[in-house]
């Protein structure tokens, strides 16, 4: 599935909110911007999953070899729920 990635201003966004849904399940993604500046993003909700996927792998694969020296991992979640 191709995606278009576009951005659309807010006011237009509020305006326009079922036709930008209907082109968000053809595959685009679409930036709503305020301003100019980005404030969100519509994605196809496979996308999400999709991404949220490859953000864990990237998190286990930073995390690998790096030790917490003397403190152990069970003592830091104990000192959390205090």
């Amino acid at each position: 599935m191709r995606r278009n990635l576009r951005e659309v201003g807010l006011f237009e966004a509020k305006t326009r909110l079922s036709a930008l849904v209907a082109r968000v399940q053809r595959g685009e993604e679409i930036t709503i911007t305020k301003h100019g500046v980005p404030v969100a993003r519509l994605m196809p909700p496979d996308l999400v999953r999709r991404n949220a996927g490859q953000v864990a792998a990237n998190i286990r694969r930073l995390r690998r070899g790096i030790v917490l020296g003397k403190v152990g991992l069970r003592s830091l979640i104990e000192e959390g729920r205090r």
